[in-house]
Parts: C-alpha cells; sequence; structure tokens
C-alpha cells in the first residue's frame, strides 16, 4: 500500500487524547483512513452495517466508479473486454493479472476443456434431490460436494492445488449448471464436447438431446459469452465478500465458493435478474401494455409496496455500463430469433422506454440495469428464469476464485471477524425456576 502524505486526526470531545491514523492511496478511487490499531489505543469500535464505507481488503482485480459508470477489470473497461475479448480470456485476465497471448490462451482452453467433465458419482448426487427443487438449492450442494470429490486440490495454502482448483471450478461449474436443469426436466445428461468453444458446450450440455444434436447459434452463444464476461466480477460485493470470509478460515476452495453460491441466490442480489422477469410476467397477467401507465402509477406510489426491478443500481449513480452493453445484446437476440413481437418482450421494451424518459426514473437514476437485459436475453435463449440466477453464479465464479486467491496471497490477511454494538442485557443472575 502506498502511504499518503496526509494523516488524520480523530480526536474525543470527553477530553481523551487524540490519535493519528495513516492514510493509504490507491491508485484509484478513494484513499483509505487506516483503523487497524483504533480498538488497541481507544477501546472502541467503528460502527458501519452493511461495510458500506469500510474497505476489508486491498485489491488489485476490480475497480468501480458508480458515479462516472465505470467498471474495469485489471484497468480495462468493461466495454472494450466485452466487445474484443470471450470468457476465458477474461477469466485469464482476472487469475493472472493481464490478458494471455495466444499461446497462453491456448494452453489455458485446453486445461479448461479438459476438466469439464465431473466425476460419474455427482449424478447419483443429483438424485438425492427433489425434481422440482430451486437450481441454486442444487448448485449450493453441487458445488460443495466438488470438495469430496477432489481431495488433491483442497489445500489453500498450496499455490499448485490453488491453481488447479481455480480450472476445475472454471471448467465444470457450466457441467453441473447444465445437469441440475437437466434434472429437473426428467432429461439425460449430455456430455461435454472438446471441441466446442466454452460458452458453446455449455448451450449443448442444457439444449441437446440424445434423440437429436444441438447445432449452436453463433448470434446466442456470443450474447451468452457476453453475459458470462459482464458478470464474471464484481468488486466487494455480499457474495465475494463472503468467500473472502468464508475463506479466511482456511477452509477449502470449494467450500467457499458454496458459500457464495448461497449468497447470490438472494433476490437482493444475484436473483434480481430472475426479479425482473417475474415483474414482467406480473404485468403481463394483469393485461400487459395497457397496464403499464397503472402499473407505472403503483411503483411511484411509497405506499403501494410494489417496485421496479431491474431498474437502477446500489453502486452505479449513473448508466450502468453492462447495462449498455447488454441492451445491443439483447436487441441482436430479439431480431436474431424474431422475437421483436413477442407480447413480454414489447411489454419490456415499452417499460424501459418509460424509465428513460419519465422524469420521475431519470430524476432518480432509476436506469435499466444488467440484470434487466441479460433475463430477457436469457428467456429469449430458452432458459428457464428459475437457472438465472444459477448462470450468474457460473460466470461469477472465476472473480470469486481470482479474489480468493488474491486474499490468502495476502500477507495482511486474517481470519474475519467483524465487531459488534451490543445492546442486550447487561449482566444478570440465573434465578431458579420457580422464581422467574
Amino acid at each position: 500500500m502506498t502511504p499518503s502524505d496526509v494523516k488524520a486526526t480523530l480526536s474525543f470531545s470527553d477530553g481523551s487524547p487524540s490519535m493519528d491514523l495513516p492514510i493509504y492511496k490507491g491508485s484509484v478511487g478513494p484513499d483509505v483512513i487506516d483503523i487497524r490499531k483504533l480498538y488497541a489505543q481507544t477501546g472502541k469500535f467503528t460502527y458501519d452495517p452493511g461495510f458500506l464505507s469500510t474497505a476489508a481488503c486491498q485489491s488489485a482485480i476490480t475497480y468501480i466508479d458508480g458515479d462516472k459508470g465505470e467498471l474495469l477489470y485489471r484497468g480495462y473497461p468493461i466495454e472494450q473486454l466485452a466487445e474484443k475479448c470471450d470468457f476465458l480470456e477474461t477469466c485469464y485476465l482476472l487469475l493472472k493479472g493481464d490478458l494471455p497471448t495466444g499461446a497462453e490462451l491456448k494452453g489455458f482452453m485446453t486445461s479448461v476443456t479438459h476438466h469439464t467433465m465431473v466425476n460419474e458419482q455427482m449424478q447419483f448426487f443429483l438424485r438425492g434431490f427433489r425434481r422440482d427443487a430451486h437450481p441454486m438449492a442444487v448448485m449450493t450442494g453441487l458445488v460443495g460436494a466438488l470438495s469430496a470429490f477432489y481431495h488433491d486440490s483442497t489445500d489453500i495454502t498450496n499455490a499448485e492445488h490453488r491453481e488447479i482448483a481455480a480450472i476445475r471450478l472454471i471448467a465444470k461449474m457450466p457441467t453441473l449448471v447444465a445437469m441440475a436443469y437437466k434434472y429437473t426436466v426428467g432429461q439425460p445428461y449430455v456430455y461435454p464436447k472438446n471441441s466446442l468453444s466454452y460458452t458453446a458446450n455449455f448451450m449443448r450440455m442444457m439444449f441437446a438431446t440424445p434423440c437429436e444434436e444441438y447445432q449452436p447459434n453463433d448470434v446466442l452463444v456470443r450474447a451468452l459469452d457476453r453475459i458470462f464476461i459482464l458478470h464474471a466480477d464484481h468488486e466487494q460485493n455480499a457474495s465475494t465478500s463472503t468467500v473472502r470470509l468464508c475463506g479466511s478460515s482456511g477452509t477449502n476452495p470449494f467450500a467457499a465458493i458454496a458459500a457464495g453460491v448461497a449468497c447470490l441466490w438472494g433476490p437482493a442480489h444475484g436473483g434480481a435478474n430472475e426479479a425482473a422477469l417475474n415483474m414482467l410476467g406480473d404485468i403481463q397477467k394483469m393485461g400487459g401494455v395497457a397496464k403499464i401507465g397503472e402499473f407505472i402509477t403503483q411503483v411511484k406510489d411509497k405506499n403501494s409496496g410494489i417496485k421496479l426491478m431491474g431498474f437502477g443500481h446500489r453502486v452505479y449513480k449513473n448508466y450502468d455500463p453492462r447495462a449498455k452493453l447488454m441492451r445491443e445484446t439483447c436487441h441482436e437476440v430479439l431480431n436474431e430469433l424474431g422475437l421483436q413481437n413477442d407480447p413480454l418482450f414489447k411489454l419490456a421494451m415499452a417499460l424501459e422506454k418509460i424509465a428513460l424518459e419519465d422524469d420521475y426514473f431519470v430524476s432518480r437514476k432509476l436506469y435499466p440495469n444488467v440484470d434487466f437485459y441479460s433475463g430477457i436475453v436469457q428467456r429469449a435463449i430458452g432458459i428457464p428464469v428459475s437457472l438465472f440466477t444459477a448462470i450468474f453464479a457460473l460466470a461469477r465464479t472465476v472473480g470469486w476464485i481470482a479474489q480468493l486467491n488474491e486474499m490468502i496471497g495476502d500477507p495482511e490477511y486474517k481470519i474475519g471477524r467483524p465487531r459488534q454494538l451490543f445492546v442486550g442485557a447487561t449482566p444478570r443472575d440465573v434465578k431458579p425456576i420457580a422464581a422467574r
């Protein structure tokens, strides 16, 4: 870390001694005030619910400027990566720190391709789930179970183990997601095919059957590959912080990633695109495009309890840079599949138009976000709404692994131990039961 020439001075109105706090500079973005010695010197903690003003780590992976609507992977703008690179190039970048050369990419692709199969016993493990189980419930179990099959890559202190665990997780997540889908619809599992690209292989495992071979559509493959790139990492969000906190105990990578999957499941996080499509379905049931005005009126009424899902973002106070790219992809997919007049997609485009023009939404910067468009694209491709979050987990796995490995390699890393402001009962004695 680079120390700043400036220090912060913390003073107290009760006459307690003041203390100087070091300040460190980021390469871009806000500086941080180092409070590590605060408790030792003052006996006080800071209070920051949700850690919205607390930097829990130093990281060189992803940078977000919400006010500018900027997202960088290892310094590269997300727009350039989504237009000029594929998902495996992006994976290499996040893991290694730089974009690969041709030879490096070929070697990386070969490693991933030859680890896409999973142990045959995984299918017996799947049979323990109900057919109607939510895919994220299934994925939480499957990812955690990987540690029971791959004992040779569970020591996070071993760099070689971390390397092979990273490759295995990136390679096997598409296979597991496809297996979870096939199980819920009662179709036989489709094995990976090494001659296909990462994303085309996933689509084939999703949609092929023994009675009919699946021919990947290049436009749809590129659209899904872009979804993977846009969701690969997003700085210190809830699921990434969960993976870091879980991994800080020294647990194996598969368990840490399973914790990330569980956290991502929440509707306020990875389930946002599923919530957005469910919202569109509800409006359609109300009467579709003709009822949008009535729906928007309810959204504006704070007492209605109706929320506009897929619009606005907690971090971006400008247009989500990922949403711009996904909007283009959305229209490409709809045109390719001839779905411009599909009732649900017409409804989505009408809702988008209102949100981009209505002063209520514009003034509050409630622009359509990446979840809104990615949900539409996935539904058009044929991915069921319940599987959206599992697709998100597939894409985010590489970011989680990169963040986990970065933490383990940081000499300052310690097991996570958040503090609290205790507001419960003061010490008291236990009375005999008859006297209570």
